[in-house]
């Protein structure tokens, strides 16, 4: 039995995993990040957006009453621009919902079947082992539901595998996008 996990401690299933999960979380973070990138202002909200400001800037500065006319024109002016901006940036929205609603929800329901299938299948199987010296007082919460016990080594179950590779594909595609 010994023998067995020995060798199963050397298979590739670690990296495999590891490059799986590194490859959804990769894709996840590809998409939001071009989705902000698309989700960025339009020429023409931009264009809005100054024209709201030079209006409001003006009607500040007519102050007078024989001018509180004029200035009320300008703010009616500002306002409707500002409604026309809210319904630019709705469609605008809607649009992205719809290129990016799709992809996001597959890429949600593949994690998660990828996630199930690989507990299934490596459930009981030890992913990989690691010296029993350097996860010292953590050895039996590593080796937890791994299925075996090695002299000197502590077994890695899928769980724990699959946290630990969650978490460092994530950290990698923070750095890595940024």
């Amino acid at each position: 039995m010994e023998e067995k996990l020995t060798e199963h401690g050397r298979s590739l299933a670690a990296p495999v995993i590891f490059i799986l999960v590194f490859s959804l979380h990769f894709v996840s973070k590809y998409l939001e990040f071009h989705k902000k990138k698309k989700g960025s202002m339009s020429e023409l909200d931009v264009q809005l957006r100054a024209e709201i400001r030079q209006l409001l800037k003006e009607a500040s500065s007519l102050m007078q009453p024989s001018t509180f006319v004029q200035a009320a024109k300008l703010r009616r002016m500002a306002a409707a621009k500002e409604k026309e901006l809210a319904k630019n940036e709705e469609m605008h929205d809607k649009d992205m919902k719809l290129s990016f609603g799709t992809y996001e929800k597959l890429l949600t329901i593949s994690k998660v079947l990828t996630y199930v299938v690989l507990i299934l299948w490596f459930w009981k199987i030890p992913i990989t082992t690691i010296s029993d010296q350097l996860v010292q007082p953590f050895g039996k919460l590593l080796s937890w539901r791994s299925g075996a016990y090695l002299k000197d080594n502590v077994v890695v179950g899928i769980i724990l595998w699959l946290i630990v590779s969650t978490r460092v594909s994530r950290f990698i595609c923070r750095k890595v996008l940024e």
